[in-house]
């Protein structure tokens, strides 16, 4: 028998700061303070800041699948705060980084993307392990996210896990070749070197320049002449 979300959620004891009772409505006009907060089955779990080493690939990522998918007009890559509803009676979302197709932007709403997204990212911290191994796994697996991404920059860590949907709707792992280079499915010509995720300072202009090549490079930051 299939996992449920709320199954999972009853045999675990999720690592927040606070809880709060409210509607989902409630919930997207909701502004914490600080923190990242999700709604799951009437909950919203506000949970700890992140650290830097998190914020560190988040901010690399962000910047160089931006830089590509603006280039390619593949769609458009945000990150947390923004929710994401990926079933209509199911979590309230925010994941680190996601992506959405330019055919499915019409799911994109001032308040929140209403589906799932094609992509999603999520960095692990401390307190996320749980959630994104096991309690997100199941449920962006279930709602149809076609590729999702585990990063743990954690030190003594340093992994990545990639995930695509098979024809089945389950997750298969997709590994990593010798050359440490991870080549996406939903992002076509997108490839990624799992090295530059645990630099110091990663640059994704750098890294950017290196997946599409001199050229393209040049000519994504050449004036448009029209």
């Amino acid at each position: 028998m299939a996992t449920t979300e709320e199954q999972i959620i009853a045999t675990q004891t999720p690592a927040y700061i606070a809880v709060y009772t409210m509607t989902y409505e409630e919930y997207l006009d909701w502004e914490p303070e600080s923190g990242l907060s999700e709604w799951v089955y009437g909950k919203v779990y506000l949970y700890m800041s992140t650290t830097r080493e998190h914020q560190r690939v988040v901010d690399f990522l962000n910047g160089v699948l931006q830089f590509f998918v603006k280039l390619m007009q593949l769609g458009v890559v945000t990150t947390g705060p923004y929710a994401m509803r990926a079933a209509p009676s199911g979590a309230g979302r925010e994941p680190d980084l996601f992506f959405v197709s330019t055919e499915n932007l019409a799911r994109i709403t001032s308040r929140q993307l209403e589906g799932p997204a094609d992509l999603v990212v999520e960095v692990i911290s401390d307190d996320s392990v749980m959630r994104d191994r096991d309690e997100k796994f199941f449920e962006y697996q279930q709602v149809g996210i076609r590729e999702y991404w585990i990063i743990d920059p954690r030190p003594n860590r340093l992994r990545a896990d990639f995930y695509v949907l098979d024809d089945q709707g389950t997750y298969r792992a997709v590994p990593v070749g010798d050359d440490h280079i991870y080549r996406s499915t939903v992002l076509a010509n997108f490839w990624l070197k799992v090295d530059w995720l645990w630099e110091e300072q990663p640059n994704p202009l750098t890294a950017f320049a290196q997946i599409v090549g001199p050229e393209r490079m040049l000519a994504a930051f050449q004036p448009n002449k029209e």
